[in-house]
């Protein structure tokens, strides 16, 4: 082992796993793509893609049990996967799920998040196929793996953006970052005075897209009825910036972003400022609000644009012209990616 020491802070996640994996070779010739997307893609033939991707949630990092209920947890842990799926423009078929679990729970408590599963099973009409359940000498591990489908002409990768290629966005940003504020206000709150009850009153849509979010599958098939297949796309999952950098950077672009653009919804939007935020930070830099970031020619987008829902926010731009977003005042600022990172060290 060698004498230096690099601190996992130095590099953040993605250029960890970019370190980790720069030697590996793809060996088998299924594998059209491999790490570096929402989801890999092996090539089965019978005109059809195979996607698999996997997400991990750890207690403590990813969730905290004094406040996510262990139903929504279970049902955000596949929907989080469903959506990488929605990002290959594929659908997602089949899940397995790993667990390890310590022993303060009881097999209610387990019963509870199984029930969360089969919820968002139902709901996606995706079926559990399998997974692993081990000790744990602290806390909860949940590891999903889902696997989907796409059609070949219709894949959509993170590398395919085009120069003037309209960017677009689906739904609100910034209401699930905000429902974490709530939450973790009202935690505050309760650690301190525990005979005071939480507030949690008027805040029932930014709160649930916190606990219980939904993947976009809806903007999968009207692509479809379309006849319109992305030239990349992308899920929200850790803020609307970061997702731009990987776009333009995997498809070797810049872009150009209008502020006003960028749809947040009202009760997003007050809460913030209630907290002294400022709202479009919160949609570039918060995370988890699991809508699809894709890019599409502005004729495809005449054919999309009475789609409800999708708003165009940008335009893909040279990639000397770099990342930048003009702001409601008329400038033009450059964009950072300062989306979640649970890699990075907090002060």
């Amino acid at each position: 082992m060698s004498e230096n020491r690099t601190e996992l802070a130095e590099y953040g996640e993605f250029q960890l796993i970019q370190h980790l994996t720069k030697n590996v070779a793809n060996l088998q010739p299924s594998t059209h793509v491999g790490v570096g997307d929402d989801a890999a893609v092996l090539d089965m033939g019978a005109g059809h893609f195979s996607l698999v991707s996997t997400d991990m949630l750890v207690e403590g990092v990813h969730f905290d049990l004094s406040y996510a209920p262990l139903e929504h947890l279970g049902y955000k842990a596949v929907i989080s996967n469903v959506s990488d799926i929605c990002a290959m423009n594929g659908v997602c078929e089949h899940i397995t799920v790993s667990i390890a679990v310590s022993n303060r729970f009881s097999v209610q408590a387990l019963e509870a998040l199984y029930r969360g599963i089969k919820h968002a099973c139902d709901r996606y009409r995706v079926d559990l196929v399998g997974g692993d359940t081990t000790s744990s000498s602290s806390g909860l591990v949940i590891s999903v793996t889902a696997h989907g489908r796409v059609l070949k002409e219709n894949l959509s990768l993170r590398s395919g953006a085009k120069e003037k290629d309209i960017l677009v966005v689906t739904g609100n940003l910034g209401a699930a970052y905000m429902g974490l504020q709530i939450l973790e206000r009202e935690k505050s709150v309760f650690t301190d005075a525990p005979q005071v009850q939480p507030d949690l009153s008027g805040h029932d849509y930014i709160l649930e897209r916190q606990l219980k979010p939904e993947a976009r599958v809806d903007i999968v098939h009207q692509l479809l009825e379309k006849g319109v297949v992305p030239s990349s796309m992308i899920d929200i999952s850790d803020g609307l910036a970061s997702e731009i950098f990987h776009l333009g950077s995997q498809s070797k672009l810049g872009c150009h972003l209008y502020e006003e653009k960028i749809p947040i919804d009202p009760k997003t939007y007050e809460t913030a400022r209630s907290f002294e935020m400022d709202p479009t930070l919160c949609a570039l830099s918060g995370g988890e609000d699991y809508e699809i970031l894709f890019t599409v020619t502005p004729e495809q987008y005449e054919e999309i644009m009475d789609l409800p829902d999708i708003v165009a926010i940008g335009y893909m731009a040279d990639a000397g012209s770099g990342f930048n977003m003009e702001t409601k005042d008329g400038h033009v600022v450059p964009i950072k990616a300062q989306g979640w990172d649970h890699m990075i060290k907090e002060d």
